[in-house]
């Protein structure tokens, strides 16, 4: 029987940050609405959402974009996962991480929030640990650059060229986790690195 997953992709709102480092879980976001051909509205819970499906027939996804700022991005997304009836088994949290280098993909589920304010308010608004967290290296910053310079400024020119298929390599790695599992889209995306 088919079930529905929420899957979260963080970011803080607005146009000064879409194209900044600390926006890749949203940038996924659009990739996979953009696979499928459709286009996010805004929902009650304080978020846009896309409502699709894996395939015809297929697992349910709402794909989600948070309206609030990565720090307290909690509380719409425990209302959305209230409203859809979402249990944390079926949670999935796209993010940045910055103690994986750029272009790589982890996925774990539960487990610490490795310092990112994001997934440390999810944990605590849902209270429980135990979702799933796919994280899209982002890298350190270089020489002694703030961290939080670092997650808010833009990709390289560099990183800007192969930008586009790590998108679609980490989308890949959230369809394969809802379609196969966590240890299949391990075994496939951890190895890349």
């Amino acid at each position: 029987m088919a079930s529905t997953w929420l899957i979260i992709g963080l970011g803080n709102p607005g146009p000064r940050y879409a194209a900044t480092r600390h926006n890749i879980g949203q940038m996924v976001m659009d990739e996979l609405a953009d696979r499928r051909g459709e286009r996010f509205r805004e929902h009650k819970a304080g978020a846009r959402v896309v409502e699709t499906w894996l395939r015809p027939g297929g697992d349910k996804l709402v794909l989600a974009k948070l309206n609030s700022f990565m720090n307290v991005s909690g509380t719409p997304a425990a209302a959305l996962a209230k409203f859809y009836s979402t249990d944390a088994d079926h949670i999935v949290v796209v993010h940045d991480e910055l103690d994986i280098p750029f272009d790589s993909i982890r996925l774990k589920t539960g487990g610490g929030h490795g310092g990112h304010n994001g997934v440390r308010d999810i944990a605590r608004a849902l209270a429980t640990p135990d979702f799933t967290r796919v994280r899209a290296g982002i890298g350190r910053p270089p020489g002694r650059q703030d961290p939080a310079d670092w997650v808010l400024g833009t990709f390289s020119a560099a990183e800007q060229k192969t930008l586009p298929i790590f998108l679609a390599d980490v989308a890949d790695a959230v369809e394969q986790l809802v379609d196969e599992g966590l240890l299949a889209a391990q075994q496939k995306h951890h190895s890349r690195a």
